[in-house]
Order: C-alpha cells, then sequence, then structure tokens
C-alpha cells in the first residue's frame, strides 16, 4: 500500500461533476483506492461515497492506494487533486 496527503482545491469540493471526473479516472486502475477524511474511509471508485463524504475545499485528505498499479494510481489521484479536478 502506498498513500499521500493533500488538499482539495477547488471551489466548490467534492460535488457531482469532480467526484465523476475522479472515479472515471481511478477505475481503470488495477488497484483499491480509499480517500481518508474526517476518520473515515471512502471507497474512491465510488461517485455516491465521494459525494456522500461532504469534502469541502482546503480539507486535507489522505489517499490509499493497494493492489498491483497502486503507485500510478496513487500519482494520478494526487495529480487529478492537486490541480483542481478540472475546475
Amino acid at each position: 500500500m502506498v498513500s499521500a496527503r493533500t488538499k482539495l482545491v477547488n471551489p466548490q469540493g467534492m460535488h457531482m461533476r469532480p467526484a465523476q471526473l475522479f472515479v472515471s479516472t481511478m477505475t481503470p486502475y488495477d488497484s483499491e483506492v480509499t480517500i481518508v477524511y474526517n476518520g473515515k474511509s471512502i471507497n474512491a471508485k465510488s461517485i455516491m461515497f465521494l459525494m456522500s463524504a461532504c469534502i469541502k475545499q482546503g480539507s486535507e485528505i489522505e489517499i490509499q492506494c493497494s493492489g498491483p498499479q497502486e503507485k500510478e494510481a496513487l500519482k494520478a489521484a494526487v495529480d487529478l487533486i492537486e490541480s483542481g479536478l478540472g475546475e
């Protein structure tokens, strides 16, 4: 397992559009992707779980990846979050 901490920078937080972008980016990776936020582990390949977590701008999250493509998935996840999730 690999992990990294980062902050959500997009102005609207993890609402539907960025959650969909995140899920569609993570789904092809052969690894489990989890976001830890406020002490809860969230399946980052589920749009419903991501949206229900209510992750707001400026929130610090930990991204954990486990599996054959864990390093690639982690890099893609961190890059996407830090780029503002397309917003």
